[in-house]
């Protein structure tokens, strides 16, 4: 059975594990749940963001904090139990559908997630 809540308190730990340092985020994005809720998805690509703007992190700070209050905030938000606001949740919508599934070892599939997860459908 699907406990909503328990989702959105395992991925609010994967966050903070990511921002403490204490799992790196291709870890953490690939221990995310299969769901269809709105909010464990773009928590999900704010990691994939996080991840990819690791260059601009490493030369502005300010963004850096930023980025990092921003995953903090989405993290409190899931371990709460409550939505997060709607502006975020449009944020990401025009761009991703779902959180990549767990990985399976035939090729065809590999290349569909990785086609899925660079936006190329």
């Amino acid at each position: 059975m699907y406990n909503k809540r328990k989702d959105r308190e395992f991925v609010s730990r994967l966050i903070i594990s990511v921002l403490t340092e204490q799992r790196n985020v291709r870890e953490a994005i690939k221990l995310f749940p299969e769901t269809d809720d709105k909010d464990i998805e773009c928590a999900y690509h704010a990691l994939v963001h996080y991840e990819a703007d690791e260059d601009i992190r490493k030369k502005d700070i300010e963004y850096r904090d930023a980025q990092d209050d921003y995953l903090e905030f989405i993290a409190q938000t899931l371990n709460s139990g409550n939505n997060l606001p709607k502006n975020i949740i449009e944020e990401y919508k025009p761009y991703y559908t779902g959180v990549a599934r767990r990985w399976n070892n035939t090729f065809e599939w590999m290349i569909k997630e990785f086609l899925r997860f660079i936006n190329i459908n």
